[in-house]
């Protein structure tokens, strides 16, 4: 499977730790804040879902924009360091004497970048289907691991549409369980498509739109 990302309201700050170096602290990510995918389906992190990552010490990095040539800390080194609590995933960034990071540092502490990204797999995840035509699916994340943590300019998605389509698909929250026999009078070689459930094709229909205002924009 391949790496993921998903972005949250950025809970981070830029602060001097006392001997004139800088630093980063806060949450790469928080407990039980949904984000909509692709508008084909909500999705969670459950408290837990970095323990394995944080008990096996797993070598992360803290990238900038998920760029890897722009490394900000790695656990391996202790210059990032993990931790779950109660909210959230905590991180401390400890930055290198660079440019990039000391513009980095100066950009956050001003303002201009204020959202957080994490890159990861799925190990256990879950699946609630909607209860409504009104309600997307439900995706709890309840096991990650974890590859990078990273202050990012623009929030990105987990999947593209293709992507989220496919994971809705996998977890058979498409009504395509059964395919129904043709009728008599249609050709042999007829098939039918499954159907997706309404809120899917308003979801399609919106996400085509959205694209065509963008290329007209551009």
């Amino acid at each position: 499977m391949s790496k993921q990302h998903i972005y949250c309201d950025a809970e981070f700050r830029a602060d001097n730790n006392g001997d004139g170096g800088m630093r980063l602290s806060g949450y790469a990510a928080v407990f039980n804040s949904e984000t909509t995918i692709g508008g084909m389906f909500r999705e969670v992190v459950k408290p837990g879902a970095f323990k394995k990552t944080i008990k096996d010490k797993a070598d992360v990095r803290a990238l900038f924009n998920h760029d890897s040539n722009i490394v900000l800390g790695r656990t391996k080194n202790g210059t990032l360091t993990l931790a779950e609590d109660d909210k959230g995933l905590r991180i401390d960034i400890d930055l290198p004497d660079t440019q990039q990071a000391k513009d980095l540092y100066r950009q956050i502490e001003r303002g201009d970048i204020d959202q957080m990204s994490f890159g990861f797999n799925v190990v256990k995840d879950s699946w609630t289907r909607a209860q409504s035509e009104n309600e997307l699916p439900l995706r709890e994340l309840r096991e990650l691991r974890l590859f990078d943590v990273s202050p990012v300019t623009f929030p990105a998605y987990t999947t593209t549409e293709v992507q989220a389509r496919s994971l809705v698909e996998s977890a058979g929250i498409l009504q395509s369980e059964s395919t129904p026999e043709p009728e008599a009078d249609m050709p042999p070689n007829h098939s039918i498509e499954p159907q997706l459930d309404p809120h899917l094709e308003r979801a399609a229909k919106l996400i085509e739109l959205e694209t065509e205002l963008l290329e007209i924009e551009l």
